[in-house]
Parts: C-alpha cells; sequence; structure tokens
C-alpha cells in the first residue's frame, strides 16, 4: 500500500468516525453525515446491488466501518455519563435538535406534492403511534434486553441511514435501549456490537431495495409516516418514564431550556448541510 492509498484508507476511517455520531446522539443523522461526506449515494447502490463491484465496494467502505466502530466505542463513554449524571437535561437538548430538522423533514415530505390523505396519514401516526408506543410497556411488558432487541436497534441505526434526516436514536431511548446499548459500546462488548451490525447489516440489504421502491411509488406517505414517528417520539423523551423530574430544579430548567435552543440551532445547521450536500 503506497503513501496515498495510505491517505485515503485513514481518510475514510475518519468519515467513519464522523459518521458514528448519527449512530448514538438524537437529532443527529447517519445518512445526512454519509452524504456530507460524499458516501451517501455509493453505500445506497452497494448495498442495493450487493453482488455488483462487491469486493471493489467491500474494501472501500471497510475503513468506513472499522472508523465508525472506532467512533462509538470513544463517543459512548461521554455520552453516557452525561445520560447518567444529567438525563433529563440532556434529553431536551436532544428533543431541540430533532425539532429542529422538522422544517426540512417537512419540506422534503412535500417534495413530490401532497394531499389530506397525506395529512391524515401524519396525524393517525402521531395518535395511534403515541397512545402505542406511550402504552407499549403495559401492553408487551417492559422490553428485554437481549441478542434480538440489540438486532432492532441495529435496524433503526441502518434506517436513520437508509433514509437521510431520519434519527431512530429518539425511539430507541423511548424502547429502553438506548442507555444498554450505549454501555455495550464503551465496553466494546461483542454481544452488543454483533447483534446490532447484524440487525443493521440486514435491513441495508433487505430495506435498500424496498425503500427505493417505496420511495419512488409512495414518496409522500412513506414521509409523512416518518415525520409523525420523528415527532411523536420525540415528545415522548422529554416525558416520565423516560425522563426523570424528580431532582429537578430551576436551575435545571435553565439548562434545559438554553440546551433546547442549542439543539434546536444544531438541526437547523444540520438540515442546512443536507440541502448543501444531499
Amino acid at each position: 500500500m503506497n503513501k496515498s492509498n495510505i491517505k485515503e484508507w485513514f481518510t475514510r476511517f475518519c468519515k467513519g468516525i464522523f459518521i458514528a455520531l448519527g449512530f448514538i446522539l438524537p437529532g443527529v443523522s447517519g445518512g445526512v453525515l454519509a452524504a456530507i461526506l460524499g458516501l451517501y449515494e455509493r453505500m445506497l447502490n452497494f448495498m442495493a446491488h450487493l453482488r455488483q463491484n462487491f469486493k471493489k465496494d467491500f474494501w472501500f467502505f471497510l475503513p468506513v466501518g472499522l472508523g465508525g466502530i472506532a467512533g462509538i466505542i470513544l463517543l459512548s463513554r461521554p455520552l453516557e455519563f452525561l445520560l447518567l449524571e444529567y438525563k433529563a437535561i440532556v434529553l431536551w437538548g436532544f428533543a431541540g435538535a430533532i425539532i429542529g430538522t422538522l422544517p426540512t423533514l417537512i419540506k422534503e415530505s412535500g417534495k413530490q406534492g401532497r394531499n389530506s390523505k397525506d395529512w391524515w396519514l401524519f396525524a393517525t401516526t402521531v395518535v395511534f403511534g403515541g397512545v402505542l408506543l406511550y402504552y407499549i410497556s403495559d401492553i408487551l411488558g417492559s422490553m428485554p434486553v437481549n441478542f434480538f432487541s440489540f438486532m432492532l436497534a441495529g435496524s433503526l441505526i441502518a434506517l436513520g441511514v437508509i433514509v437521510p434526516g431520519l434519527s431512530p436514536s429518539n425511539l430507541l431511548l423511548y424502547l429502553g435501549l438506548f442507555d444498554p446499548m450505549l454501555a455495550g459500546f464503551r465496553r466494546a462488548d461483542v454481544s452488543v456490537f454483533m447483534p446490532i451490525a447484524l440487525g443493521g447489516m440486514l435491513t441495508l440489504i433487505l430495506f435498500s431495495k424496498l425503500m427505493n421502491y417505496l420511495l419512488h411509488h409512495y414518496y409522500a406517505k412513506v414521509y409523512h409516516f416518518i415525520l409523525g414517528v420523528v415527532v411523536v417520539s420525540t415528545l415522548l423523551i422529554v416525558i416520565p418514564p423516560v425522563a426523570d423530574y424528580s431532582d429537578f430544579t430551576i436551575i435545571s430548567a435553565i439548562i434545559s431550556f438554553i440546551l433546547f435552543f442549542l439543539g434546536l440551532f444544531l438541526g437547523f445547521w444540520m438540515s442546512g448541510l443536507e440541502k448543501k450536500y444531499k
């Protein structure tokens, strides 16, 4: 490997570290970051046509994947600490970041036109999705933290890569999978990495073509459904039981307010980058 190849390999490794932000930070989309770094279209084409140029694309994306793993391990420890010590405050910052992306997501959902049925789908998703998610632990019991639930986490993360602008971390927070996922990442726990990687890869392979088909034939409906999920899951992460306000003070409220608006700014900024690089 010559110096030029080493430099390119290291550059893609660093891009992988950056994309890892989209895997673990609510409000940040892995798909947007991949688009910003010029990897999104090639990645989606690789997953949708796996056997075409497999060897070449595999070696191209290997340093990206390794960088993503390194980034997840490095970033998980400080994020886990913040969620453990200041969870409600941090969640308000995350909520602001997600809400900051909504104007772009709303605009994107109507890019190919929309009608009243699309808004009814959005409203139905918010109402029934909200009720279902809020009472899901009463209906199904607590989400077990095991191999299959981590596969689900990997699938949701992969959807955030396939659909730029979608950040699934807020849904993981509500399902109770975000904290154990971060703890596993911090420990570099293979029993956490493996099912998440497996769920993510299966989703990328299976849903890349499906998502391409759905967006081609039902663009507005897909995006209005996603918009509904984003709205309701964001609301649910800042109310009990996810957010705990038992030790909340006036100072906590002020910091939450500040972080919420900083998150809004981050969301708008990320949306601006998506418009530029998507």
